[in-house]
């Protein structure tokens, strides 16, 4: 019997934090941004030819190299950083 395509979307979802291009898996991201931001993101995506998810990608590990890159490992700072709360 075919699935639905509520039941193949749900199946697409459970395997997506298990694939992803690094192996790594993918995590989802919902939420509103202003805009203003939003015609920056396409602006910016457009111009270095890339989508509005690897233009975001490339913005938040280019702002997490440059924080990391200042921090001492095991030092308080390194532990505030990377400690979820």
């Amino acid at each position: 019997m075919a699935k639905t395509a509520a039941q193949r979307q749900a199946e697409y979802r459970a395997r997506r934090p298990f694939q992803g291009k690094d192996g790594n898996g993918e995590r989802r991201l919902q939420g509103w941004i202003t805009t203003g931001g939003a015609l920056a993101l396409d602006r910016l995506a457009r111009r270095y030819g890339v989508t509005k998810q690897e233009m975001m990608e490339r913005l938040i590990n280019a702002e997490d190299e440059r924080i990391v890159a200042e921090l001492k490992p095991d030092s308080p700072e390194w532990d505030a950083y990377f400690v979820a709360k």
